[in-house]
């Protein structure tokens, strides 16, 4: 492991590609609880909308994006989404429109899990300590 791994942890940003910017922008508001703000881009070939970010703040900031010619889902990204009980935010999963790959399972001394697959096709999961 090198010196930095040591500092910080290895996710800074993370990216979810969605191809109806609204749709996957009120699912993932609906689900986490978290309202989504719009992230100038630097060109008008990108568009983001950012979930709430404390840059002095532990953990990896990111946006939902929409990109010409990048599609959604089928790709081998994984974000987790940190929860006080993942069983919360699956429970609002199927009403935003999502659906539940893998229900809330316990991953031993590292918590629970959740897998979900959002209105774009992409698979995320949810994790919290109970």
């Amino acid at each position: 492991m090198n010196k930095k791994g040591l500092e910080m942890n290895p996710v800074c940003w993370f990216e979810i590609y969605v191809q109806d910017m609204p749709r996957a922008t009120a699912f993932y508001e609906t689900v986490l609880g978290v309202s989504l703000e719009h992230l100038p881009a630097p060109s008008g070939e990108i568009e983001l909308m950012a979930f709430p970010m404390a840059m002095d703040r532990p953990g990896a900031a990111g946006a939902l994006t929409k990109m010409d010619g990048v599609k959604s889902g089928g790709n081998s990204t994984l974000v987790y989404f940190s929860c006080e009980d993942c069983a919360m935010e699956a429970s609002l999963v199927q009403a935003a429109g999502g659906s539940i790959q893998k229900p809330k399972t316990a991953l031993g001394q590292y918590g629970f899990m959740v897998l979900a697959m959002d209105t774009e096709g992409n698979l995320f999961g949810l994790h919290s300590q109970k």
